[in-house]
C-alpha cells in the first residue's frame, strides 16, 4: 500500500517529461518551417529586386514583343506578387527549384551534383581548422602573455585578416606553379575523371571503393591547397574562440582550487577546465563549418572547384537566376538545419538548459 504513491509520483513525472520532450519537438518543427518560410521569401524577394530580367534572359534579345509576352505569361510573372511567393512555396516544397538557363538541366539536380564537392572540402577545412586551432587556443591561453601566446595571436590575426581569394592565388603560384608540390586547381585531373565510378559524390571516397588508388592521391593532391587555405582561417577563428573561453575558465576559482590540490597540470587543464567550455568549442566549430558551407564561394572561385560557389558564381554571371537562388537557398537551408543542430548539442552536452 505504502508503495503506491510513489508509483504514481513516478508516472506522473514520467507523462510530465514525455509531454515536455513533445512540446519541445513541436515548437522546434514549428520553429524550423517558420525559418524555412523565412529563408524562402528572403530569396524570392531578392530575385525580385536584383536587375536581372529571367524572362529576357529567356528568350534573348532578339525576341518580338509577342514572344516576350508569351514566356512572361508561361513563367506566372503575370500574376500578383503574392501568388508567384505561393507558387514558388508550392515548388519548393515538391523539390521542384525550377530549370538552369545555364545548364539545360533541374536546378535541384545541379545542386545536388555540385553539393559533395563542397561538402568534401568544407570537412576537410573543418578538421584542419580544429585539430590546429583548438590546441593552439588551449596553449595560447594557458601560456598567456608569453612567446607561444603571442605567436598563436599573431598567426589568428594574419588569418583572420588576409582575404581568403588572395590567400588562395598566392598559394597556386608557390606550392603549385613554382614548387609543383600539389595538384592545381580541379578536384581531380581529366586523366582520371572517368576512371572514378560516381557512387557517394566524394571522388576520393569513391576512388577508395574502386580501388583507384591513383585516382584517389590525385584527388587527394587537388583537394590539399583548398582545404588547407580555408582550415587555415577556420584554425584562425576556432583558436581565438578557444583562447578567449579557456582564459575565462584558467581563472575561476575551481581551477586554483584543482592546482593547490596538487592536482598535475594536465589534468587540471584538460579535464576540468577544457572540459566546462567543450560544448562552447563544438558549437564555434560547427559554426565554422556552416560558414565554410556558404563562405567557400571565393575559394571555389579561385581554384575551379565544382562545389555549390562555384555553381552560384558562374549561374550569376550567367544571370540564370533560378541557378543563383536553387544553390543559395540549399545552401540556407544547411544554415538553417546547423544551427538548429548547435541547439540540440546545447541541450544534450548541457543539462542546465534543457
Amino acid at each position: 500500500m505504502s508503495m503506491q504513491p510513489a508509483i504514481d509520483g513516478t508516472e506522473r513525472e514520467g507523462s510530465r517529461a514525455l509531454a515536455s520532450r513533445a512540446t519541445a519537438a513541436g515548437w522546434f518543427a514549428v520553429s524550423l518551417v517558420l525559418t524555412l518560410l523565412g529563408l524562402i521569401l528572403v530569396t524570392f524577394l531578392i530575385a525580385r529586386v536584383v536587375p536581372i530580367d529571367p524572362v529576357l534572359v529567356m528568350v534573348g534579345d532578339r525576341a518580338t514583343p509577342e514572344a516576350y509576352e508569351q514566356a512572361r505569361r508561361s513563367m506566372g510573372l503575370d500574376n500578383p506578387l503574392y501568388w508567384q511567393f505561393l507558387e514558388y512555396v508550392g515548388s519548393v516544397a515538391i523539390g521542384d527549384l525550377g530549370q538552369s538557363v545555364m545548364t539545360g538541366r533541374e536546378v535541384l539536380a545541379d545542386t545536388m551534383r555540385a553539393f559533395p564537392a563542397t561538402l568534401e572540402l568544407a570537412l576537410a577545412a573543418t578538421l584542419i581548422g580544429s585539430l590546429l586551432g583548438v590546441p593552439a587556443g588551449v596553449l595560447a591561453a594557458v601560456r598567456r602573455g608569453r612567446l607561444s601566446d603571442h605567436v598563436v595571436r599573431l598567426v589568428s590575426l594574419i588569418g583572420y585578416s588576409l582575404p581568403v581569394f588572395w590567400l588562395g592565388l598566392v598559394a597556386l603560384l608557390v606550392f603549385y606553379a613554382r614548387l609543383g608540390w600539389v595538384a592545381g586547381p580541379g578536384r581531380i585531373d581529366i586523366a582520371y575523371q572517368y576512371s572514378v565510378p560516381a557512387m557517394t559524390g566524394f571522388v576520393m571516397l569513391d576512388a577508395l571503393l574502386a580501388g583507384e588508388w591513383a585516382a584517389a592521391g590525385n584527388a587527394l593532391s587537388h583537394l590539399i591547397l583548398p582545404a588547407s587555405i580555408l582550415g587555415y582561417v577556420s584554425m584562425a577563428f576556432i583558436a581565438r574562440m578557444t583562447r578567449s573561453l579557456m582564459i575565462e575558465q584558467l581563472s575561476q576559482e575551481y581551477v586554483l582550487a584543482a592546482r593547490a590540490k596538487g592536482l598535475p597540470a594536465r589534468t587540471v587543464i584538460w579535464r576540468h577546465a577544457f572540459g566546462n567550455v567543450l560544448v562552447q568549442v563544438i558549437t564555434v566549430i560547427t559554426l565554422t563549418f556552416a560558414y565554410l558551407l556558404e563562405g567557400a564561394v571565393l575559394t571555389e572561385t579561385v581554384f575551379a572547384w565544382p562545389g555549390l560557389g562555384l555553381y552560384i558564381t558562374q549561374a550569376l554571371f550567367s544571370a540564370d537566376l533560378n541557378a543563383v537562388l536553387g544553390g543559395t537557398l540549399v545552401i540556407g537551408v544547411c544554415f538553417v538545419l546547423i544551427n538548429r543542430g548547435v541547439e540540440l548539442l546545447y541541450r544534450i552536452f548541457d543539462p542546465r538548459i534543457r
